[in-house]
């Protein structure tokens, strides 16, 4: 609330260190273009709204301060007279948005110099021009460097997840591979095998009744609980026992086969029991190949399955297929972006989930969060991985009030303390030169705090670091850079 205008005084104006050095008919002019003002304790402007006004402070007390994740921080309070806030970058005109990019308030009834936004940048443009040209290439230097290098960082970020998409997809289709070559040998023998029972007009019969036990044994194939490698062992030694003792060809090959589809002696007494003894050995041969090309065709099923999760993980992780805007589950972005970071994150690396199952889908743009996500992580990992000891990785999710709370926690060397006020800053890295840009923390953080109106956290000790995200539970309008 305004306390009264006032004209100014040149020579009061002159006394301020922004304009000891200016002629009397400049001193003249800023007092015909501006006022002086009152204001009672309370707000003088708030962050985001139209910057109309260019304040200079002649006597009281100022605080600045910034919203984070929706609540107001103070970043400064003085009583200097002199100091300035407001529309300070009204000379750069309609080439950036003309807001004020911080909130001012006074705390005791204080007086200010008020200059309009339009006479302020007429007067800087036509008293420093080249002032204003200097001004204006180190602005939008910075700000295109900024953004080339964050460009890089986003790159750096996607090449992560391409190399463990890359390590995670070679797996299951080399194993896809090899199961189709041995499929093809298999199937292979059982033609022969089918072609050599065949042959023998009077075999008609047990032919017809070795399609019904083929059809048993597919049924039964995978029916049994899973063995340990010792029991395995014991169970191919048993089945090979009983192999060896009716003299079955090649029974130490065909044994581990069996016991893998879970078929022991019990079968093998049942299938002895249903066909002539001359003809037990080629019958289990038979049948054999035909249980070894279901095990083969379940890896290839296998193998597959993983390669469409890991697209589909790799899908949800850019979300190319979807508005950039939207409603998301946490903890399907959280896991699309572990998976495809698991070829990275390696086997000395424990990671452990600890999710909130019941938490409510929450608003945002979804391939920015996995690009926190993977920020985060790929942090966390380089940190354990720097003491080439390892350790855990625990992501963990919770309701705080009205926020989802995403919580990276990492049993590395930690961040020294004088430096975590720092973390966040634009080109700061505690990384080796060459290993770190020093913007995944600084996007992050912008990601979060301007694009979703949260919170991004650091608290680390050694041996306990921890990056906590917050982000608001309540649908928001989507927020422009």
């Amino acid at each position: 609330m305004t306390g009264g205008w006032a004209l100014c005084d040149e020579q009061e104006l002159r006394k301020l260190f922004l304009f000891e050095k200016l002629t009397p008919d400049q001193l003249a002019q800023l007092c015909r273009d501006g006022h002086v003002e009152w204001f009672d304790p309370g707000p003088v402007y708030r962050e985001r709204d139209p910057a109309t006004d260019f304040y200079v402070l002649f006597e009281g007390t100022v605080v600045l301060s910034r919203l984070v994740g929706g609540q107001e921080v103070d970043v400064s309070s003085t009583s200097v007279p002199g100091v300035y806030a407001g529309a300070f970058q009204a000379y750069l005109g309609d080439q950036v948005p003309q807001v004020y990019n911080n909130s001012l308030r006074v705390t005791e009834r204080s007086r200010f110099f008020v200059l309009p936004a339009e006479a302020f940048a007429q007067i800087v443009r036509d008293w420093f021009p080249m002032a204003v040209h200097l001004l204006e290439g180190l602005f939008f230097g910075f700000k295109n460097t900024q953004e080339a290098v964050g460009q890089r960082e986003r790159l750096l970020a996607l090449g992560s997840v391409t190399a463990g998409l890359t390590h995670e997809l070679n797996n299951p289709a080399a194993a896809a591979v090899r199961a189709t070559a041995a499929l093809r040998e298999r199937i292979a023998r059982i033609r022969r095998e089918f072609g050599e029972l065949a042959a023998d007009p009077r075999r008609s019969e047990e032919l017809a009744h070795l399609n019904d036990l083929q059809d048993m044994t597919i049924g039964q194939i995978g029916q049994a609980p899973p063995l340990g490698a010792l029991e395995a062992a014991d169970r191919e030694d048993e089945v090979g026992d009983w192999l060896e003792d009716r003299r079955i060809g090649d029974g130490w090959e065909l044994a581990p086969v069996l016991v893998q589809a879970g078929l022991g002696t019990d079968w093998l007494e049942q299938i002895a029991s249903a066909v002539p003894e001359d003809m037990l050995g080629r019958a289990l041969n038979w049948i054999g190949c035909t249980v070894e090309a279901e095990t083969l065709l379940s890896e290839i099923e296998d193998a597959t399955h993983r390669i469409s999760s890991l697209v589909g993980a790799a899908k949800e992780y850019s979300q190319l297929d979807r508005a950039p805007y939207q409603k998301a589950d946490v903890h399907e972005l959280l896991d699309s972006t572990l998976l495809l970071l698991s070829g990275k994150i390696g086997p000395d690396i424990t990671v452990v989930r600890d999710y909130d199952r019941t938490l409510p889908s929450i608003p945002g743009y979804p391939a920015e969060l996995n690009q926190v996500w993977t920020n985060l992580i790929d942090n966390a990992v380089w940190a354990m991985r720097s003491t080439g000891d390892g350790g855990t990785l625990s992501v963990r999710t919770a309701r705080d009030g009205d926020r989802v709370l995403v919580e990276f926690r990492d049993t590395g060397p930690g961040v020294p303390a004088d430096v975590q006020s720092r973390v966040f800053d634009p080109f700061f890295t505690t990384k080796p030169v060459g290993e770190g840009t020093g913007l995944g923390l600084d996007i992050s953080w912008r990601i979060i705090v301007n694009r979703h109106g949260g919170d991004l956290r650091l608290q680390s000790a050694p041996g306990d670091t921890r990056f906590q995200v917050r982000l608001p539970i309540s649908p928001a309008e989507p927020v422009n850079r």
